[in-house]
């Protein structure tokens, strides 16, 4: 599912896994099966000559030990020791419990705290078994057999109860983020799941169902620790494990452990000794002792802290590009290019015009009318200059963006080409929408002036720095706009639970293999339809016609079980987007990062990043400190 990209380092949404090892026939069949939603020539490769000399692990291995089933890496074996340290900006996490996280600071931080059954392989983007052993698919029928003897950091064993309670009572309840359970609906209903014994659970969809298995990536939580929180209701649920918790009393399944949040300062993790990675010497992982993610005020600050060697990781920006490039020979770090981002920038449009629980507008009913002409929004689209974002927010390192899919997506509409400003062509569109400029000033049919606030996360400077750009390009129409740059989750709070906001400058996580992750945005009940969110339980059928098709669309995408037959449908989707403009996408910047060269086992791909295999990466023993 998307959820709110801040501006954070972490783990992907790939964690890295292992392939299963079974008869060769049965091998074939369900690799066939897998790979049916990924083009036969997918290949995602860097564009830098950085990784030319990186030798990629083999597939991970399943290895029994004393009735242990273990998932062992083939990456090389490292050091035991020392911490990585990694930024994030904004105020940290809101939440450690993986089933209600709705940013991505925050599924980030409890990413590091629990496993699903399933992940992504991180170069070939093949579903592989996590805590799973392995997994068979037989139609609509899905059978997942679990580890055996591994355990929660408690010690007691994770076992299939633990898998139904997540599903049963989590998941399928709608407790937490509701997007999961939408996600995982066919055709309106639920899959049935079915414990066949202690280690083995089989789920059953209405009908075959593409995305299903990316599915069950999601965080596999203890029952025995869980369950006295979801009985007491839902908003019980949504406060157990908030950022006060004691560190001591979580239990997880993570690589990682909990030991310290410190607000507004640093989250430090610490190595879960009980694992269930081993490395080649059948030794447990993660290697590192700590990973420490250093809340940073804002991107500035980032760079003088990486600078000063407290930070073993940067997000290089398009400005500093060249500076770190030219030192990097020199230099403690090395620099890889890890292509287009996965997420998506955008400018949201605010279409609401509901009444909240107190008989109040949302939105202001003269900004509800002219939000919700498509010409005011095509001004907007043909106002905002791309180009010059490129140029001089990400000094070239970034490329335009018109679709609601990544530019590395598999999914991309190549039909979209886009176009440059035109601000006569804007102003057209505003003259059709019935908006006149007298003196400089734009005004609407009714003699209103044409003024709104815009709003983006603080202490991002990128998102700063386009905002006082989409302010100059919008005033330039004749418009005013307040621009108010806010903490991040004060801002994602305004978004999803009060409508009171006009224009917003956002991002969104993505997948460049599943556009239904994308269900929770374009589902017009959808959680994160921000740009015309419904309140929960709205039963009143106000839906544009082109929400409608879109709702069809992300029916019909899923229920068509190869890259062929999707990839039209998705393509339709990206068209309405594009010809509607409730979003208005910006560019998408390279993403460019730098790490100490003293870690080991870096193994970077477009698809994950640079630092999805925390629980490999090792430091060499001379920098062990």
């Amino acid at each position: 599912m998307k959820k709110y990209w801040g501006k954070h380092w972490g783990k992907h949404w790939g964690k890295l896994g292992s392939a299963f090892l079974i008869i060769l026939i049965i091998a074939l069949c369900l690799k066939a099966c897998i790979r049916a939603d990924i083009p036969e020539d997918y290949t995602l490769k860097l564009s830098d000559s950085s990784i030319d000399n990186i030798v990629y692990p083999e597939e991970n291995k399943n290895i029994t030990i004393k009735g242990v089933d273990f998932l062992q890496t083939q990456a090389p074996a490292g050091n035991f020791g020392g911490e990585l340290v990694i930024s994030t900006i904004g105020e940290g996490p809101k939440t450690f419990n993986p089933c209600n996280t709705k940013d991505a600071t925050s599924s980030s931080m409890a990413g590091m705290l629990y496993d699903g059954l399933l992940t992504t392989e991180p170069r070939t983007g093949e579903v592989i078994p996590l805590l799973a052993k392995d997994f068979e698919v037989n139609e609509n029928d899905y059978i997942i057999h679990l580890r055996h003897g591994i355990t929660w950091t408690d010690g007691k064993l994770i076992t299939a109860d633990d898998v139904m309670y997540t599903y049963k009572e989590v998941v399928f309840k709608g407790l937490g983020n509701p997007s999961s359970m939408e996600n995982m609906k066919v055709e309106g209903k639920l899959p049935e799941i079915e414990k066949i014994d202690d280690y083995t659970v089989k789920f059953t969809t209405a009908k075959p169902f593409a995305p299903f298995l990316r599915q069950l990536s999601y965080p596999i939580v203890p029952k025995h620790y869980f369950k006295p929180y979801s009985d007491k209701g839902e908003s019980e649920f949504n406060a157990f494990l908030n950022p006060n918790t004691p560190p001591e009393e979580i239990v997880s399944n993570g690589a990682f452990k909990l030991k310290e949040y410190v607000a507004a300062q640093r989250v430090v993790f610490v190595r879960n000794p009980n694992y269930y990675k081993i490395n080649t010497k059948d030794e447990r992982l993660p290697y590192l002792d700590k990973v420490v993610y250093m809340i940073v005020g804002d991107t500035n600050n980032e760079i003088l802290k990486f600078e000063a060697g407290e930070l073993d990781l940067l997000s290089i920006r398009g400005e500093n590009v060249a500076r770190y490039k030219i030192k990097e020979p020199e230099s403690d770090y090395k620099i890889y290019n890890l292509g287009p981002d996965t997420g998506t920038l955008f400018l949201i449009i605010n279409l609401n015009n509901r009444k909240n629980n107190e008989g109040k507008w949302n939105v202001d009913p003269k900004k509800q009318k002219w939000f919700g002409n498509r010409d005011f929004r095509a001004a907007i689209d043909w106002a905002v200059d791309r180009k010059n974002m490129v140029q001089n927010i990400a000094q070239g390192v970034a490329k335009p963006l018109f679709t609601a899919e990544s530019l590395n997506s598999i999914y991309l509409n190549k039909y979209i080409k886009g176009h440059p400003k035109d601000k006569s062509v804007a102003e057209k569109s505003l003259e059709k929408a019935g908006f006149y400029n007298k003196n400089g000033i734009l005004y609407d049919s009714d003699g209103n002036r044409v003024e709104f606030d815009l709003y983006t996360n603080a202490g991002v400077l990128e998102r700063e720095a386009l905002g006082v750009m989409i302010k100059q390009d919008l005033e330039d129409l004749g418009m005013k706009v307040n621009f108010k740059p806010i903490e991040f989750n004060t801002l994602v709070n305004k978004l999803s639970n009060t409508n009171d906001w006009d224009m917003a400058i956002m991002g969104l996580t993505g997948s460049p293999l599943e556009p239904h992750d994308g269900k929770n945005v374009w589902k017009s009940n959808g959680p994160l339809h921000i740009f015309n969110q419904r309140p929960q339980n709205y039963t009143v059928d106000d839906r544009l016609e082109w929400e409608k098709e879109l709702d069809e669309i992300f029916e019909q995408g899923a229920l068509k079980l190869t890259f062929e037959e999707r990839k039209p449908i998705y393509d339709r989707y990206q068209t309405i987007i594009y010809n509607q403009k409730p979003i208005i996408y910006l560019y998408s910047p390279i993403r460019i990062a730098a790490i100490r060269k003293k870690f080991k086992n870096i193994f970077p791909t477009p698809l994950s990043g640079l630092v999805y295999n925390l629980d490999e990466i090792y430091i060499d023993k001379g920098e062990i400190k």
